[in-house]
């Protein structure tokens, strides 16, 4: 009796170790093939066509501009799932073979310096400048700007009336020189380190008018529920371009994904469902102010 009874607990005990097993295995195959997250977003092209070497192994950690719908869709770079910039980094890691994005944070003034650490790449709407070129390394242009002119719904703007006006603007960005050089304002323009203070600047009166991008600044009016508006543009000829440090290795990379993207379509795609319901208004069609 002995005997049969330790031969049907070997017996439940294998048959409960195999169970086990089994299970380990089946969470263990889950895990390997689950699927990639790249948020809300739509990736296409071929998976794995080129290699980037990133921060983290497995995802692309990337630095956002953050307010920036359209681009960058979310309050926090913890809410953010989909947008142009975003959905342009998901694309990019798709065809690196990598499974995720990272949106991590780093200050715009950090990044310009080239000693920021901890990301691959800074898709931020950054302007490319010869400048800025001796510090860090900037991919092949995706996007043409020039700079918007944001003023209070109702304020009556014109080429020669915006140089006696109090203008906010962005620190790090190249409209500050352009105006030092062409416009020549009255008053020295106020400089913000972040969008969020410039535009809430704009709503306390504080200053008369902001100037960036100007896709930035017909998104900021499209969301004003009609208190700010768009009157005005300088055609400054600026290119965005993708801001790396200079010992990345993944310049070639990310050049040829940008120039995929160009040639395939992705960026036409991305802009139509992003940006143009995020803008409200074509940016090409804003009056061109020349000083």
């Amino acid at each position: 009796m002995k005997h049969y009874k330790s031969k049907q607990t070997t017996s439940g005990t294998r048959s409960i170790s195999s169970s086990l097993a089994a299970f380990i295995m089946s969470v263990v195959s889950c895990a390997a093939f689950a699927a990639p997250d790249y948020g809300k977003c739509e990736v296409s092209g071929e998976r794995g066509s080129v290699k980037l070497e990133t921060a983290v192994p497995g995802a692309l950690s990337v630095r956002p501009v953050l307010p920036s719908p359209g681009w960058w869709n979310g309050d926090s770079i913890e809410t953010i799932k989909d947008g142009f910039e975003y959905c342009m980094a998901a694309n990019m890691a798709h065809r690196a073979g990598l499974d995720r994005v990272i949106v991590v944070n780093r200050s715009f003034a950090q990044i310009l310096t080239g000693q920021a650490q901890g990301f691959d790449i800074a898709l931020s709407q950054v302007t490319i400048t010869d400048e800025r070129k001796k510090v860090v390394n900037f991919t092949d242009p995706y996007f043409s700007s020039d700079q918007g002119i944001l003023v209070k719904a109702g304020v009556k703007v014109d080429k020669e009336s915006i140089k006696k006006m109090r203008l906010g603007v962005k620190q790090g960005t190249t409209i500050l020189g352009y105006l030092a050089e062409h416009v020549k304002p009255v008053e020295q323009p106020k400089v913000f380190t972040e969008t969020a203070p410039m535009y809430a600047a704009l709503a306390a009166g504080q200053v008369d008018a902001v100037l960036y991008d100007t896709p930035n600044v017909l998104a900021r009016a499209k969301q004003s529920n009609g208190m700010f508006e768009v009157v005005g543009r300088y055609d400054t000829g600026e290119r965005w371009g993708g801001l790396v440090n200079k010992d990345s290795p993944n310049m070639p990379a990310f050049n040829k994904l940008i120039e995929e993207m160009k040639r395939d379509g992705t960026f036409a795609r991305l802009a139509n469902q992003y940006l143009a319901p995020s803008l409200g208004a074509d940016p090409s069609k804003v009056p061109v102010f020349n000083p």
